[in-house]
């Protein structure tokens, strides 16, 4: 029997053989890009019931280079095909780039789409951009419903474009008004953080923080990237509260810089909560990071924990061997969270064990 191409196994996401959808989702796994370019390619030809299940795929992959063909998919005539690709966007929301906003904008034209649209491009952080953009466009309409999306997001990034906007007769009074709600943001988050640093008596700090961290999680998205620049605040318990915040927000845009509090700051409070943060987070990138931090007394049981909220488990496979030491350790938090981690590779590897394919197939 001859040798079944990659884009052959690929195409069989949705086979109504257990086997084949399996080995299909096994070789997705370890594709890689490849696996993505080939599933966009099949998506164009396939069922809906393909559709879905490649779309499903692309959202488990977590690739950048899907977005643009799933913004296109919540154009589809199915309506399951478009829920799906809904659902994958805002699962993939915090990784999406600008190119897929703006694919996404151009899909606001069409008023079946609006509501979806509207709902996506506000969890999605590199939409700002894009539509802050929208507000220079020669089409009055774009320029309106750009500024009303920017109005309900209240993200700062969009303030110098609303500062232009204010030159522009149609946009004047929205523009006035989001700036004077973006200005209110960030002075509610300075006096937040202010009467944090006020606290002098050491007994008393961590109430505080606690307090300041339940009030900064309530203005959620638009308090971001402030809670960003406090990362670099000079006072610990500032740069704690920030972190702390940040993870519970649970925004990507945090990633990179809880990754260098973790790895450069002095104080330990504020490394734990950069890396508990990073760990309600779940993205695969500060692994590393996680496992260095295993032999650190104060953070060991937090980076356990952290691994083990890994979305992607195949990124912890190469340290499989440190998870079965660990498994055996006196801390019970340790040894639980090892174990877990461990049956979830062992699931893995079931699921993509080469020769159990080719023993069926045979």
């Amino acid at each position: 029997m001859p040798k079944e191409t990659f884009e052959t196994i690929i195409a069989e996401l949705d086979h109504e053989e257990d086997w084949r959808r399996m080995r299909a989702t096994s070789t997705c796994m370890k594709g890689g890009p490849k696996a993505v370019e080939a599933i966009i390619q099949a998506m164009t030809t396939g069922s809906p019931k393909y559709k879905v299940e490649a779309i499903k795929m692309l959202a488990r992959l977590r690739d950048p280079r899907a977005g643009l063909a799933l913004a296109g998919s919540i154009r589809d005539e199915d309506d399951q095909v478009r829920q799906a690709a809904v659902a994958a966007l805002e699962y993939m929301a915090g990784i999406l780039n600008e190119d897929t906003a703006a694919a996404l904008l151009e899909g606001l034209q069409e008023e079946s789409l609006q509501a979806r649209i509207k709902t996506l491009l506000g969890v999605i952080p590199s939409s700002i951009g894009p539509l802050s953009q929208q507000l220079r466009d020669p089409d009055e309409a774009t320029r309106i419903r750009a500024a009303d999306i920017l109005s309900h997001l209240l993200d700062p990034r969009s303030a110098d474009a609303f500062v232009d906007a204010m030159a522009d007769p149609q946009l004047q009074d929205i523009a006035t008004d989001t700036l004077r709600k973006l200005g209110a943001i960030r002075d509610r988050i300075d006096q937040i953080m202010d009467d944090l640093r006020d606290v002098e008596e050491s007994e008393l700090k961590e109430g505080a923080r606690q307090e300041a961290v339940i009030q900064l999680h309530r203005i959620g998205r638009p308090a971001v990237e402030i809670l960003l620049e406090y990362l670099e605040d000079d006072d610990w318990v500032v740069r704690e509260a920030a972190a702390d915040t940040l993870g519970k927000i649970g925004d990507m845009r945090a990633v990179e810089p809880l990754m260098a509090r973790l790895q450069s700051d002095k104080d330990t409070g504020v490394k734990e909560h950069a890396l508990k943060s990073l760990g309600l987070l779940g993205d695969p990138r500060p692994v590393d990071l996680f496992i260095e931090a295993i032999p650190i007394r104060p953070l060991r049981v937090l980076a356990v924990e952290a691994l083990e909220k890994v979305k992607d488990v195949e990124v912890l496979r190469p340290h499989a061997e440190l998870f079965k030491q660990l498994k055996h350790d006196r801390d019970g938090l340790i040894s639980y969270n090892s174990g877990v981690i461990l049956d979830k590779l062992e699931a893995a590897a079931a699921q993509m064990d080469e020769e159990s394919w080719a023993g069926k197939e045979s």
